[in-house]
């Protein structure tokens, strides 16, 4: 046995003899206190006593406790909070022996407020509140939307805003076009309004067996007693929920809530997929990648996806699995969910389906991959770089007229573009005066100062594992010129400034590529590299945008309230909450005004005056 793998086992056994034989945390911690493991148990002593059979182990795990130089234990009082400290710790540590998985997806619900006298049925997403009644999750906002849109024809619940909803005087078009009942402005009774909701939650929770018949015997009723537009509205709501039917999988509609969850390895890249099913309906199916998943099996992935994954997410009553695990009870009761595998039948179907789904999901990555490997090894070679550059970092300004100017920078890696890097940087006046001159003016809207302020702030708080490759600037000579301006007192080394400007009459496939010390040049017309350099300039030039107009909706949505005077911004802040926007304050009456707490009367005249002087 090698001596550092006997200095690490000697250390491990060490520990073992203290270890809590309890529920916990347990951190393995190498050479300058550098994170290794972070893992949980229901024994603490129990666990860390495997990793002493060192000849059971896979190489991965032996390499691991040679490294270990101490430990560190956790005592918490259940399994599920066991499980929530070590993905909290997983998360925040990275440590070097774990799995990770990017998981930064929170998935959209339907839900039903069943706290208000009139509830509506909205898209949410968010942390659960209890006593709302929810629908989901939905993979992405095309599923919710489909199933949203049916719901409103087939229950007529309202969807807008409770600010919305207690100011109308008139119905809205969802009314109009028979989506809504308009109990706002009274034309359906607080009692059938509360029959549609239950109707909607019986529906949701696959009670539906008799609620088209019922509906039909009513539009029976109504056609006999020649109501016919009643009748009218009865049969689109019967159609309706017959849509929502056909939509429901048949072969297995006998599955009222679970996740499908299956894991599939192919030429070393490992997927897991995840399937929602609800009331019989596919509610979507989405793909995850973990990674650090070297010489691991994938009983130990699929253990610690399910771990990482319903510490973040509800769990439905039953979790289908593609693979038995070693510790299925101790994440059932940690979960609160039955985890299970199946030999037959329809469940084993779907299991069958989400394999399918991953394998392609794995072939989709490793084209993409191939992809835009080729074509950053075609851009090392084409700007003369010293290896294949991993990390780009591609920024783009945006401002109106001056105001509201904002910096945005994307990422792109061999991976794809890694959005969680993402950065925004909003830029005041005072922050380009500090930007120094040489004709001594300061112009606000000036583009070179805007992206000399950003690279000066990125540089001053870039770590070293963070470190770009290449810096893409959407601009010209300008713009390289003053970026190498600003940047000249930080280490530039094994960066590369590139700046990339609009061709003739602005073609896309013709831009000029500008660097410090080359001669200017255009790549070749529609080959791939520039294709994937436009791609990479135009996501950054996007996310500029979206920044900026999010800043200047919020600019505009508190500009007036802040000319009024006496309204600071717990006022604002109040008459926005009750209201819901700026135009709605403008439609409401004094008294309306009144009704918000903290607002006076004179306070109320003075706001009411500034709209309507």
């Amino acid at each position: 046995m090698p001596v550092s793998i006997q200095q690490g086992l000697e250390t491990l056994k060490k520990y073992i003899k203290i270890a809590p034989e309890s529920p916990g945390v347990y951190r393995m911690l190498g050479d300058n206190d550098v994170i290794l493991y972070v893992g949980k148990a229901k024994n603490i002593k129990k666990r860390i006593t495997n990793y002493s059979h060192i000849n059971k182990l896979p190489l991965r795990l032996q390499r691991m406790v040679s490294e270990i130089k101490r430990m560190e234990f956790i005592i918490v009082e259940s399994e599920a909070k066991a499980l929530l400290v070590e993905n909290e710790l997983i998360k925040k540590l990275e440590p070097r022996y774990n799995i990770l998985l990017k998981d930064d997806k929170t998935f959209p619900h339907l839900v039903i407020d069943v706290h208000s006298e009139f509830p509506s049925l909205r898209k949410y997403r968010g942390t659960r509140k209890d006593g709302n009644r929810y629908f989901g999750p939905f993979a992405n906002v095309l599923a919710v939307n489909h199933v949203q849109d049916i719901l409103q024809k087939a229950f007529l619940l309202r969807s807008c805003r409770d600010t919305i909803f207690h100011n109308a005087t008139r119905p809205c078009m969802q009314y109009q076009i028979k989506r809504c009942s308009a109990p706002c402005v009274g034309k359906i009774s607080s009692e059938d309004y509360k029959k549609l909701v239950q109707d909607a939650i019986n529906f949701l929770d696959g009670k539906n067996t008799s609620l088209q018949e019922e509906l039909s015997r009513q539009m029976q009723v109504a056609s006999d007693s020649m109501d016919y537009e009643r009748a009218i509205v009865l049969r689109d709501r019967i159609r309706a929920l017959t849509n929502i039917q056909n939509g429901t999988m048949v072969e297995y509609a006998d599955i009222k809530s679970c996740d499908v969850i299956a894991v599939m390895r192919k030429l070393d890249v490992i997927c897991i997929q995840v399937f929602f099913i609800r009331s019989g309906q596919n509610c979507g199916n989405v793909p995850y990648f973990p990674q650090q998943t070297e010489d691991m099996s994938n009983t130990d992935i699929l253990e610690a996806f399910i771990s990482h994954f319903y510490s973040e997410h509800l769990p439905p009553k039953e979790i289908i699995i593609s693979e038995n695990l070693p510790n299925k009870e101790f994440l059932e009761t940690a979960i609160g969910t039955h985890i299970n595998t199946y030999q037959k039948g329809n469940k084993l179907k779907l299991i069958a389906r989400a394999l399918e789904n991953a394998e392609a999901a794995i072939d989709r990555k490793m084209a993409l991959e191939t992809s835009i490997k080729n074509n950053l090894l075609e851009i090392q070679r084409i700007f003369g770089l010293p290896k294949m550059p991993k990390r780009i970092e591609v920024y783009d300004n945006s401002h109106t007229q001056g105001t509201n100017s904002v910096g945005g920078m994307i990422v792109a890696t061999p991976d794809g573009f890694d959005k969680n890097a993402y950065r925004k940087f909003n830029i005041k006046e005072s922050d380009l005066q500090n930007q120094n001159r040489t004709d001594g003016k300061i112009i606000n809207n000036d583009d070179f100062l805007m992206m000399k302020e950003v690279l000066i702030r990125r540089f001053k708080h870039m770590a070293p594992e963070n470190r770009p490759d290449i810096i893409l600037l959407d601009g010209g000579l300008g713009q390289l010129h003053a970026v190498h301006e600003a940047l000249h007192d930080f280490d530039l080394e094994g960066i590369a400034i590139i700046a990339i400007s609009k061709g003739p009459d602005r073609n896309a496939g013709k831009e000029f590529y500008h660097m410090l010390g080359k001669e200017s040049f255009s790549l070749p017309y529609r080959s791939p590299v520039a294709f994937y350099m436009q791609t990479i300039r135009d996501e950054a030039h996007r996310f500029a945008i979206g920044t900026h107009r999010s800043r200047r909706g919020k600019s505009m949505t508190t500009s007036h309230l802040e000319e009024i005077e006496g309204i600071g911004a717990k006022r604002r802040r109040d008459l926005l909450n009750y209201f819901g926007s700026i135009a709605q304050i403008k439609e409401a009456s004094l008294k309306d005004i009144q009704k918000i707490t903290g607002i006076s009367k004179k306070t109320a005249e003075k706001i009411y005056n500034y709209f309507h002087s």
